[in-house]
Order: C-alpha cells, then sequence, then structure tokens
C-alpha cells in the first residue's frame, strides 16, 4: 500500500474543511471507513510534514496543482487495506495516492501518450519516489488505459468537479472521460516532462516498452529453460515491498527495471503453459496479464 495504515496514523494528524470542519469535536481520527459504508468528502484532511526514507513530504492545500511525471498503479494485493484517510481501499474504484494532496481531492489525470484524461480521488499517501508522481487503483489504471504499461508519463491537475461526479467516485463507480488533450498540448507537457531532473531516472514511454523485449536473469530457482521460453507479467510497482507481496501470493518473480519493480510468473516453454499462468493471473483479479517472449542468458 502506497502508505501502511500504521505510519497514516502518525502521519495524517492535522486536518482542513473546505466546509470549514476538521478532526470531530473530541480531536479523534475519523474512524475507518468499511467497504459498503458511505464514503464522506468531509473533514479535508491535510497533514503535519512527514519523512520516508531521506525526503521529507510537506502536505499543502495546492489549489492550483498541476505537474506532470510518471504513474504507477495498485490493485487486489491491497483489497480492503485501509487508505491514508482511514477508507477501505477498493481496487476497482477509480481513486489514488500522492504524497501531498488534501485528502480527499480530486485531479485531472492525463496519459501522454494518448492525451486520455480522467476524473480521479486521492484518498491515500505516496507514490514515495522522485520518479513517481502518482500512484492509480487498479480501476483508474484501467481507464486510464495504462494497465500492463509500467510507468507510465501523466499530467495530474487539481480540479473541482460537481458533485454529481463526486458522488460516482465515492460510489467506487467511473464518472465520464473528460475530453482528449490536443496533440499540440501534450507536446508542450512531454516537454515540460524531459525537462524535469527526475524524469531522468524514470523510464520513458518507449524505454518501458522495450524492457517487455529483456528480462534480467531470474533467481537460481526459476532458471530459464534451455533456449527461449516465455513469461507472463502481472503487474508493476514504483514499490519492491508492494510487488514482493503480490509476487508471494502468486509464487511469482520479481523483476526490477528502470526503477520498476515488475512481477512475473514462469518461466514457460511454450505459449499454451504461459496461457495457464495468463489465466492464473485472471483468477486473482489481474485481468490484463501480458506473455512475454524471453532468453536465456
Amino acid at each position: 500500500m502506497p502508505w501502511p495504515a500504521k505510519a497514516a496514523g502518525a502521519a495524517i494528524i492535522l486536518s482542513l474543511s473546505a466546509c470549514g470542519g476538521g478532526p470531530d469535536e473530541a480531536g479523534h481520527r475519523i474512524a475507518p471507513v468499511r467497504a459498503g459504508s458511505t464514503v464522506s468528502d468531509v473533514p479535508v484532511k491535510i497533514g503535519q510534514p512527514y519523512r520516508v526514507g531521506r525526503k521529507t513530504y510537506i502536505p499543502q492545500d495546492a489549489p492550483a496543482y498541476d505537474e506532470v511525471g510518471y504513474a504507477s498503479w495498485y490493485g487486489e494485493e491491497h483489497e480492503g487495506d485501509s487508505t491514508a484517510n482511514g477508507e477501505s481501499f477498493v481496487p476497482g474504484g477509480i481513486s489514488a495516492a500522492h504524497p501531498t494532496l488534501p485528502l480527499p481531492s480530486y485531479v485531472e489525470v492525463t496519459a501522454l501518450d494518448t492525451g486520455r484524461t480522467i476524473l480521479v480521488r486521492i484518498n491515500d499517501r505516496g507514490p514515495f519516489s522522485s520518479a513517481r508522481l502518482i500512484d492509480l487503483s487498479r480501476g483508474a489504471a484501467e481507464q486510464l488505459g495504462i494497465i500492463g504499461h509500467g510507468a507510465a508519463p501523466v499530467r495530474v491537475r487539481r480540479v473541482y468537479p460537481p458533485e454529481q461526479e463526486r458522488g460516482l467516485l465515492r460510489a467506487h463507480r467511473r464518472a465520464p472521460a473528460r475530453a482528449a488533450s490536443p496533440e499540440r498540448e501534450l507536446e508542450r507537457l512531454r516537454k515540460k516532462l524531459s525537462g524535469l531532473s527526475d524524469a531522468r531516472s524514470a523510464p520513458s514511454s518507449r524505454q518501458a516498452q522495450d524492457e517487455q523485449l529483456l528480462v534480467r536473469p531470474w533467481p537460481p530457482s526459476r532458471a530459464i529453460p534451455d533456449g527461449n521460453g516465455y513469461a507472463v507479467q502481472v503487474a508493476a510497482f514504483a514499490s519492491r515491498e508492494r510487488a514482493e507481496r503480490l509476487a508471494h501470493m502468486l509464487d511469482a518473480a520479481v523483476i526490477e527495471a528502470g526503477g520498476v519493480w515488475r512481477v512475473r510468473l514462469g518461466p514457460y516453454r511454450d505459449q499454451p503453459s504461459a496461457r495457464r499462468g495468463v489465466a492464473l493471473a485472471a483468477s486473482k483479479g489481474f485481468s490484463d496479464a501480458n506473455i512475454m517472449a524471453i532468453e536465456a542468458p
């Protein structure tokens, strides 16, 4: 999970409500919202500065927030976990984790490769990497069309949608997609991204595609069969811990490439065997797993 429940309890303390709210009258933390319960947009939590690793994050209101960076996603391996604002994580919902924006808040996320733009509700903290701007839920990544693309270049812009659209996202449903960004605007945003110093540590979209043609050596216990074989990529994460949790659940391998931790099943000797790996991933809720050709080192 981008921000574990224990850390959330320590770091997400101060609150601010757009309607003048805050903590409850006794000053207690808002009780977690369980699956099936009503999710509320109040109070809006901001929180005190907190430190993860060597970096300090400073949550702030940032009403005009508009940044470019890379997005990753997380899914069923965290279903039901408590998010940083106490809600229950729903993988198919349209939500996301951001290190500093208020909880909750709403953003438009644009895929810089395609221009597709969707409305997303921020209800969690993370990712904690200079190479990642936002972590999307599996549902949000599917709607944006970036499942299976590793780290995807995106624009994240804070917006203030009407209550009807907010209600859809609170109910874990999709709001209507926005009009696609025009190519001229996408070119401007891509240039902005390429100029960021942090972008040098993250793979470009082309690099992410190229990496799918080459798998780093498997651990000794998962030696590639003689000659060529196949692997099934289930998911990709900015967090090694999340990747390893899913890999343990699937008895899969974790491969690091370009700062992204990829969970892969296999290796398999032939495509029919690999298709059984795809079926296994689908049975665990990962319907977008794909087969990759690999070569013995």
